[in-house]
């Protein structure tokens, strides 16, 4: 089945205020290319503005164990093991065993065959399991395949997916595929107690080529019913950049007062130190405002940034940098 032949009441998922949008791939192409333009200069400019912003060493403590909980601890890799995905699983419930005040992160995110492993090791914590889905990390399957594996990683206990968009038919313009295609894997994260996984959906925005490309696909994601809109695979180069992050945080803002509705941002790949994710901090703040100050509107898919976040933290506490031989490093 393509994206074309899905139901035809799955173009019901665009919010009241949008459903003429979605009506027809027409009407759907003159809505995303009549949004405001971006300022390719401005977003630079403000991006490195905020990004020079100083916090008191008071307020680096919050954001600092804020940004831990934010975490998506990740590991996508073909060499991934039962055992490493334990491993992992228990450093998210306690990145820092040496100090039960630390934090837990937000999720573990595996591919869908460790999905259940990933449940059973962090079953009772409060930590969330993610899974990629839809042919991660190109998107290239056909429909059929992408929702089997959704409901495959949905039915194994995941209860966040994250999806990558057909960027090929993004590109071209055929945005009513891209929209229906998401609807559908949203359907799929559906589960019979009446209960459904969160959808994260992944730009790549690395192969969009423009931020007037970012800004149409976080709204064409958010108006096909994403609650997460995410930057990147972390497979491709560039991976979240701070402009790129300004523009989808300006698109959530813009969402939630054309919509009432709220849909977080997930900035992900090439995030890798503390000094990085105060940066993204200050512009969730600035830019969309304090309500997205939570894991449950804003993540980091940056494994390797705990690392960091975890020795920065015990220099703030103990007053010593404790270095990466204190730390489990990913």
């Amino acid at each position: 089945m393509t994206p074309t032949d899905a139901p035809a009441d799955l173009a019901a998922a665009a919010p009241a205020p949008l459903l003429d949008a979605t009506s027809s791939d027409a009407a759907l192409r003159r809505f995303l290319h009549g949004l405001p333009g971006v300022d390719q200069v401005g977003a630079e400019q403000r991006a490195a503005g905020l990004g020079t912003r100083s916090i008191k060493a008071a307020s680096k403590a919050y954001a600092v164990d804020l940004a831990i909980s934010m975490v998506d601890l990740t590991t996508l890799e073909g060499s991934d093991t039962r055992g490493k995905v334990r491993a992992l699983s228990a450093k998210a419930q306690r990145p820092d065993p040496t100090d039960p005040t630390c934090p837990a992160t937000a999720a573990v995110c595996v591919y869908p065959d460790m999905v259940p492993h990933a449940v059973d090791a962090l079953r009772g914590s409060g930590v969330h399991v993610a899974s990629v889905a839809t042919a991660f990390p190109s998107g290239r399957a056909a429909l059929d395949v992408k929702l089997a594996d959704t409901r495959d990683a949905v039915e194994a206990g995941a209860d966040e997916i994250d999806m990558v968009i057909d960027r090929g038919a993004f590109l071209t313009g055929r945005y009513l595929d891209v929209h229906d295609e998401i609807v559908a894997v949203k359907e799929a994260c559906a589960l019979p107690n009446g209960q459904s996984a969160h959808l994260k959906v992944i730009l790549e925005t690395g192969e969009l080529q423009t931020y007037d490309n970012v800004r149409r696909a976080s709204w064409l994601a958010m108006m096909a019913g994403a609650h997460f809109i995410k930057t990147s695979t972390g497979k491709v180069q560039p991976a979240a950049t701070l402009p790129v992050t300004l523009v989808m945080l300006e698109a959530v803002r813009d969402y939630r007062l054309a919509t009432g509705q709220q849909v977080g941002v997930k900035p992900a790949g090439g995030i890798r130190t503390t000094k990085d994710a105060v940066k993204h901090l200050v512009m969730v703040n600035e830019v969309a405002g304090p309500d997205w100050l939570d894991p449950d509107w804003f993540r980091f898919g940056a494994s390797s940034l705990l690392d960091d976040l975890l020795m920065q933290r015990t220099k703030l506490t103990t007053g010593r940098y404790s270095g990466p031989d204190y730390v489990t490093m990913d």
